[in-house]
């Protein structure tokens, strides 16, 4: 029977592959070691109700916050200004400083022409949409799980080991995509010579995958392995109507289709262009922003700056929001890494295999 579980200490997986060959069954225990845990921060529970400052906690995070992300810009750009407040105030001459103050005034007037707001939050709207998407393609075979289990029949050992091989080339099929374009997943599985030793594929089965030359993606060579073995139950009676077959067959290409987007999601990028149009724009108006923002000398009457101070406040808050705004663009457009935030799939594959 096809089980995975955990070690006491949790960090051993331990899968029990089947074999279908065509006398019977055997059956093969692995131990495989499995990388860091749950990624993804879950904050949910501690907003279940409704109620004064109930989101004020959530500030007070440190992993997956806007700080841990941002922190290191917010200080650059904070010392990058601070040192040229220092060299306008203590260090220039007056003439120097003069000069220093009529491109403050001219990169202060002229920030405004880039298009931060416009660019920035169309872009960051279309990253989350498709990050958004890429969860919804995430493979979950609950629904081929069903209904192996609804149009297989058979309670003899045969019939129990078509549905634990059908159930394991679909499964399959998900880790290769995600192995694919999962970091996490990767690394947990860089070789197909891992993902025998974890059980999901026999020696024999590697040998005739790797047969197979093609410079693509083969994550759906399981799936045609899958449509063989179908038939071949179907022949036998497992299967009894042209009707469940064909339902078994449509929920494996839901499945599949789900596996096909999120290589296509991998393949096709946001366009490079756009990306460096937004990363530019950002940058630059922050840039114009550490000469333009400066606090210039009260004495020389310059419109906007009859108080002179020390710290930028709201400069520093339009950083924190931009620059955050970015970020998290940073962050969503590959859901697939290691970031706090990103999907775990190595959990994913984990979770599939055991309830499949």
């Amino acid at each position: 029977m096809g089980r995975a579980g955990w070690s006491s200490q949790g960090e051993v997986f331990l899968v029990c592959s089947v074999i279908l060959e065509r006398g019977g069954g055997c059956g093969h225990l692995h131990w495989y070691p499995r990388t860091a845990g749950i990624m993804t921060v879950t904050y949910t529970a501690r907003v279940a109700n409704a109620r004064f400052g109930g989101f004020y906690k959530l500030l007070l995070l440190w992993r997956g916050s806007i700080y841990k992300l941002l922190y290191k810009e917010f200080l650059a750009f904070f010392i990058l200004y601070t040192g040229l407040s220092i060299t306008y105030r203590f260090l220039l001459t007056e003439d120097q400083r003069r000069c220093f103050e009529k491109v403050s005034l001219y990169c202060n007037k002229y920030a405004t022409l880039i298009p931060v707001s416009f660019v920035l939050g169309f872009y960051v709207t279309l990253v989350v949409n498709r990050w958004w998407n890429q969860y919804l393609c995430m493979p979950f075979p609950d629904r081929v799980m069903c209904a192996i289990s609804a149009t297989v029949h058979g309670s003899d050992e045969r019939g129990r080991m078509y549905r634990r091989t059908l159930m394991r080339y679909c499964s399959m099929s998900g880790l290769l995509i995600l192995r694919s374009v999962s970091t996490a997943a990767f690394k947990r599985f860089p070789t197909i010579d891992h993902v025998v030793e974890a059980g999901f594929m026999t020696r024999h089965e590697r040998k005739k995958f790797e047969n197979l030359h093609s410079s693509y993606n083969k994550y759906w060579v399981p799936c045609v392995w899958f449509c063989s073995l179908a038939a071949q139950a179907r022949s036998e009676g497992r299967i009894k109507d042209d009707h469940a077959y064909k339902m078994l067959i449509e929920e494996l290409n839901k499945f599949r289709g789900q596996c096909s987007m999120l290589f296509h999601y991998d393949w096709i990028s946001v366009p490079l262009v756009y990306t460096q149009v937004v990363t530019i724009a950002v940058y630059s108006y922050f840039l114009t922003c550490l000469i333009g923002r400066q606090f210039l000398d009260p004495s020389q009457g310059y419109s906007g700056h009859d108080l002179d101070l020390y710290v930028p406040v709201f400069t520093l808050l339009q950083f924190f929001f931009y620059a955050g705004w970015l970020k998290v663009a940073e962050q969503l457009i590959n859901p697939f890494g290691e970031d706090d935030d990103d999907f775990e799939t190595n959990f994913l594959i984990d979770r599939n295999f055991q309830a499949g």
